[in-house]
C-alpha cells in the first residue's frame, strides 16, 4: 500500500479491518473459504455495521489474499470474490439552504473557526485538507490555494472567494505560533498552538450545530459549496476539478439534488414545446 502511494489514513484504516478479521478466525488464513467470509459479513452485520463499511472490510480482505497470492507466491485461492459487495443505498448528497448557511456562519465568532469552516463552504475542502493546510500552500496574490495529498493523494488548486479571503486574513493576523507551518492551530488547553486534528474540527461543528440550531457536518458544507455552484450554472467538469473528485459521476450525483439549473432548464425547453404543441392557431 506504501508503494502504491496510499495515504497514512488508508493504510491504518486497512490494518485495523484486517486486525479484526484474523481475531475473528478460529482457522488458519490460507484455509479460509467463501462460505467462510459469508459467515464473517453476517457476522460484523450482526454488529450493526453500515454497509459501506463492510464493504470496505471486504476490500481490506480481498486485497489481503492477493497479496499473498502475488507478493508471497502462496498457491492459495481469494476467498473474496471479485465484485463482491453488500448493495449500497444512494441517498442525495444533503446540504444547506442560504437561510441556514447564515443561522450557522451568525453563530460562529472564533475566527480560527470562521476561517476553517469557509475554507470547506466556499472551496469545497474536505476536514483532513482544511487540517493538514499550509502557510505556504495559500497564494495570497493570487487568491488561490494548492491542496497537497488530498484523497487519493492527489493535488488540485481551488480559489478563495472575497469572503473567505476577509476570513483567512482575520484569522491570520491574530494566529499563534507563527513558526508552525501547519496554519489552523489549538488556541486553548494543554494543546494549545499546536496543529488542530480532524477530530478537534468535527468537534467544533458540532458545538456550532448544537449552538445554532442547524444540523451540519462538515461534509455538508462541501456539498453546499457543490450544490451552489450547480445552481449558479457552473460546469459540471469545473465542480469536478474543484472537488477533486476522480470520476464525473461523482459529481452529478449534485444534479440529483433540487437543482435550480435543472428547474429554469425545464420550464424554458416546456415554454418551448407548448408553443409548438399549440399550432399556428394559437
Amino acid at each position: 500500500m506504501k508503494r502504491r502511494n496510499c495515504s497514512a489514513n488508508t493504510v491504518r484504516s486497512y490494518l485495523s479491518n484486517l486486525k479484526q478479521f484474523v481475531l475473528w478466525l478460529d482457522e488458519p488464513i490460507e484455509q479460509v473459504s467463501y462460505k467462510k467470509i459469508t459467515a464473517y459479513v453476517d457476522y460484523l452485520l450482526g454488529k450493526r455495521l453500515a454497509p459501506k463499511t463492510i464493504n470496505c472490510h471486504l476490500v481490506s480482505i480481498h486485497g489481503f489474499y492477493n497479496y499473498l497470492h502475488d507478493q508471497q507466491e502462496l498457491k492459495i485461492t481469494n476467498p473474496v470474490k471479485k465484485g463482491y459487495h453488500l448493495r449500497l443505498a444512494r441517498p442525495l448528497p444533503k446540504h444547506l439552504q442560504d437561510e441556514q448557511v447564515a443561522g450557522l456562519f451568525s453563530a460562529i465568532k472564533s475566527r480560527r473557526d470562521r476561517a476553517m469552516f469557509m475554507l470547506m463552504l466556499r472551496c469545497g475542502l474536505r476536514v483532513a485538507e482544511v487540517a493538514i493546510l499550509t502557510i505556504d500552500a495559500i497564494d495570497w496574490r493570487r487568491r488561490r490555494i494548492y491542496v497537497y495529498h488530498g484523497k487519493g493523494g492527489k493535488d488540485r488548486v481551488v480559489y478563495i472567494s472575497d469572503d473567505t479571503y476577509t476570513a483567512l486574513v482575520a484569522y491570520v493576523k491574530q494566529r499563534l505560533g507563527s513558526r508552525v507551518k501547519k496554519i489552523f492551530l489549538v488556541e486553548k488547553g494543554v494543546h494549545k498552538a499546536r496543529p488542530i486534528s480532524t477530530r478537534g474540527i468535527r468537534k467544533r461543528i458540532e458545538y456550532y450545530s448544537k449552538k445554532s440550531g442547524v444540523n451540519v457536518s462538515c461534509h455538508q458544507l462541501r456539498h453546499t459549496m457543490a450544490t451552489q455552484l450547480l445552481n449558479a450554472d457552473a460546469d459540471l467538469v469545473t465542480i469536478q476539478d474543484l472537488l477533486g473528485h476522480t470520476r464525473i459521476k461523482t459529481t452529478q450525483r449534485y444534479c440529483r439534488v433540487c437543482n435550480l439549473k435543472v428547474q429554469r432548464d425545464y420550464f424554458k425547453a416546456m415554454a418551448v414545446v407548448m408553443r409548438r404543441s399549440a399550432g399556428p392557431s394559437a
